[in-house]
């Protein structure tokens, strides 16, 4: 069985060497850099996802995700030791799809792994494309186009789109959003979900005091609205 490539970027020598022994002994083949300027200069296709912890040597775990994101469009998975939710913003800013606080089992991240490329690879509802006005939506090409141009997006706001986009006019809670994109029940507290929204507002042109195409319902959640794409 051929192995799938991902990407390690872990400066904890004896962490890393166990996660990537029980990620080698369950289908991965394992990239291991132990600072973010070799993460960076290493790093070449075909990596399917990177793990990538936030303090590293060398680049910071945060501008390594930063240039990642400048021509690398599959998941990243953030591995901190820091559970403050300014790390977790900035991380979600940059473009990474999910955060994962030290310390963690390796079976627990070999979960979280396998979940974020399942979110990858798989549309979650149809292949059919959909389109509002200026804006295209294909699944299955994971792409998407407004007004004839590319958006490029990461994971998680291309199934936060999707999600939205397949529900028109129906307002959709922060919990059945985080549950629907992470796998996980809701907490209350998690801002990801805020700040995913907050970031495919600025790629879509939509991010002005007034948004129209993705509208905030106070204490209730999020409403795509269809006819805002003109």
């Amino acid at each position: 069985m051929n192995k799938r490539p991902i990407m390690l970027v872990e400066d904890d020598a004896r962490l890393a060497a166990l996660v990537a022994k029980y990620l080698e002994q369950h289908e991965f083949a394992v990239q291991l850099e132990s600072r973010g300027d070799d993460a960076l200069a290493n790093f070449s296709p075909p990596v399917e996802l990177v793990i990538l912890d936030l303090m590293i040597p060398g680049v910071d775990g945060l501008e390594v995700c930063r240039q990642l994101r400048e021509h690398y469009h599959g998941p990243i998975l953030m591995l901190t030791a820091k559970g403050g939710d300014i790390d977790q913003v900035v991380g979600l800013e940059l473009g990474a799809d999910d955060y994962v606080v030290k310390p963690v089992e390796p079976r627990v991240l070999l979960a979280r792994v396998r979940a974020l490329l399942r979110r990858f690879e798989a549309p979650s509802d149809s292949d059919g494309e959909l389109c509002f006005g200026g804006l295209r939506i294909l699944p299955a090409a994971q792409s998407v186009t407004l007004h004839g141009e590319p958006v490029a997006l990461t994971t998680q706001e291309f199934d936060l789109l999707c999600l939205l986009a397949r529900r028109p006019g129906e307002v959709l809670s922060r919990a059945e959003i985080y549950e629907r994109l992470r796998g996980l029940e809701y907490d209350g507290l998690d801002r990801t979900v805020d700040v995913c929204v907050s970031h495919l507002r600025k790629k879509l042109g939509d991010h002005g005091e007034q948004p129209r195409r993705i509208k905030t319902v106070w204490s209730k959640g999020y409403l795509f609205v269809a006819d805002g794409w003109a």
